[in-house]
C-alpha cells in the first residue's frame, strides 16, 4: 500500500487485521463502482429517442411502444396514427413526428466512388 508523498510502500503482515481491513475497503469500493456502472449501462441500453421527445411522458411512451412496437415503428407511423393514441392531440403528434424526423431513411455514410479491382 502506498501513501501520498512516501516513496516506499507500507507493507502489512500477511495475516494482520490491518491488511484484512484494507482489503475489505478495497473490495467494497470496487463492488460499489461496478454496481453503479452496471446500472448506468442497463439504463443506457433501454433508452430511446422517445425518452427525450418533448411532451412524451412515461404513459404516452408506453402506449406508443405498445401500439407501434418500437421507436422505429413510432417514427414510421403517420401523424394521424400518432394522433389516434389515447391522450395524444394532433399538435403533439405533429411535434413528435418533427422531433423523430419523419419517414426519411437514415443518412448513409460517405460512399467511395472507387471500386476494388
Amino acid at each position: 500500500m502506498f501513501l501520498p508523498h512516501v516513496p516506499e510502500p507500507v507493507l502489512l503482515p500477511r495475516r494482520s487485521q490491518g491488511l484484512y481491513l484494507v482489503q475489505r475497503v478495497r473490495d467494497e469500493a470496487h463492488r460499489f463502482a461496478i454496481t453503479y456502472h452496471r446500472q448506468r449501462r442497463s439504463r443506457a441500453a433501454t433508452r430511446s429517442r422517445l425518452d427525450d421527445a418533448p411532451g412524451i411522458g412515461p404513459k404516452r411512451r408506453r402506449e406508443l411502444i405498445r401500439r407501434f412496437g418500437s421507436a422505429a415503428g413510432v417514427r414510421a407511423a403517420s401523424v394521424e396514427e400518432l394522433a389516434g393514441i389515447k391522450g395524444m392531440s394532433r399538435a403533439s403528434a405533429e411535434q413528435l413526428k418533427a422531433f423523430l424526423g419523419g419517414d426519411d431513411p437514415p443518412p448513409q455514410g460517405p460512399q467511395s466512388e472507387e471500386t476494388e479491382r
